[in-house]
């Protein structure tokens, strides 16, 4: 009896220990265990380009949703239901800015009234302006490449000159104005230029650092930087293949206005754009039509480029009523699929170069 008696009391002793061993393993509340790894925050972007630029930055540090899918035009994109939840829910959200994403203005503000960190690309460099003939003055007097080599964008960004445009509201003034149907107001194509990109992943490492701790700030600057270098020897890429291009041929005539930063940057002119203004929502009149057929014939264009996200018919048309001319398709605005040759941000950017250059070198 004795002997049944010790033998009970060590198997109960045995299963009080067990349920102990259970309880201190976890957390008694969730069960969750203790060395399960801590969920990571939350960045939402609303678009491909900048989405992909996102992931490469932060990697595994945090999770990276992006609203808008491959080949979507931003103009055009209205979010769902869902995605405007996804939004004021994110731990911060990354935007491009200067009203890009037409259809999403108001869901970008609600989250940022709910309290969203919010990252505005276009905010870290020196914005380009939509004014007619900018673009000639400045390419005639040199005056865009004597900003850049003088590092004046790198000055501005550290000085936090665009944050206070921005602050300021001037970016809602010149939508609220009706400027970008009037073919002015601030140019958001800043993409195209891979060199500003760096500038505004700089800006972007320093905001996550600052807005999410929890992040490892040595990690994230490394990562960032590592993507810095990429972008550097993407920038020396382009113009390599584009040296294959005269400087009295390097004149770009789009479907919209859209590669203003990229002229600015390479040496080239935008002589035309078939729907006018930075936005795929314009109708050009006969009028345009009939001078761009004019520009064409006097310019000896060899081609117009059109945009893969943006209908091209129109260019299309044009193309034909002046004949011998070719249109060629970019990656402009968005991402192309995954087995597109444009999957990536570095990717679009050489493949946009290259095909550039193939239309004008010849």
């Amino acid at each position: 009896m004795f002997r049944n008696s010790v033998l009970l009391g060590v198997a109960a002793c045995l299963l009080v220990s067990a349920c102990g061993s259970d309880d201190t393993a976890g957390d008694t509340a969730t069960g969750t265990p203790a060395d399960a790894p801590t969920e990571v925050p939350t960045i939402v972007v609303t678009t491909s380009i900048l989405g992909d630029v996102v992931r490469e930055v932060v990697g595994s540090l945090a999770q990276v949703s992006v609203i808008m899918p491959n080949g979507a035009s931003p103009h055009d994109f209205e979010p769902s239901a869902q995605q405007i939840a996804e939004l004021r829910a994110a731990g911060v959200l990354v935007v491009n800015g200067a009203d890009f994403e037409e259809g999403m203005l108001d869901a970008i503000a609600s989250a940022t009234a709910d309290g969203v960190a919010t990252f505005e690309a276009i905010s870290a460099v020196e914005p380009l302006e939509f004014e007619a003939g900018a673009h000639d003055e400045h390419a005639a007097e040199g005056e865009h490449d004597e900003h850049a080599a003088e590092g004046e964008h790198d000055e501005h960004a550290a000085e936090g000159e665009p944050d206070e445009h921005a602050a300021e509201g001037e970016h809602d003034e010149h939508a609220a104005e009706g400027e970008h149907d009037e073919h002015s107001g601030t140019d958001p194509h800043f993409f195209t230029d891979p060199r500003r990109m760096a500038v505004v992943v700089e800006s972007l490492v320093a905001f996550l650092t600052a807005e999410l701790p929890e992040l490892p700030a040595a990690d994230l600057a490394a990562q960032g930087a590592a993507y810095v270098e990429e972008l550097d020897a993407l920038d020396t890429e382009v113009e390599e293949l584009l040296a294959a291009v005269p400087a009295d041929q390097r004149k770009l005539l789009t479907n919209h206005e859209v590669f203003g930063y990229f002229a600015d940057r390479y040496g080239f002119e935008v002589i035309g754009t078939v729907i006018p203004g930075g936005s795929t929502q314009g109708e050009p009149d006969a009028a345009t039509l009939a001078e761009l057929v004019e520009i064409i014939e006097a310019e000896g264009v060899p081609a117009i480029f059109a945009d893969t996200s943006s209908p091209e018919q129109l260019a299309e048309t044009l193309a034909a009523e002046v004949g011998g001319v070719e249109v060629v398709e970019l990656f402009s605005e968005s991402l192309g699929d995954a087995d597109s040759d444009a999957a990536t941000y570095l990717e679009m950017v050489r493949t946009n170069a290259g095909r550039i250059a193939e239309a004008l070198a010849t």
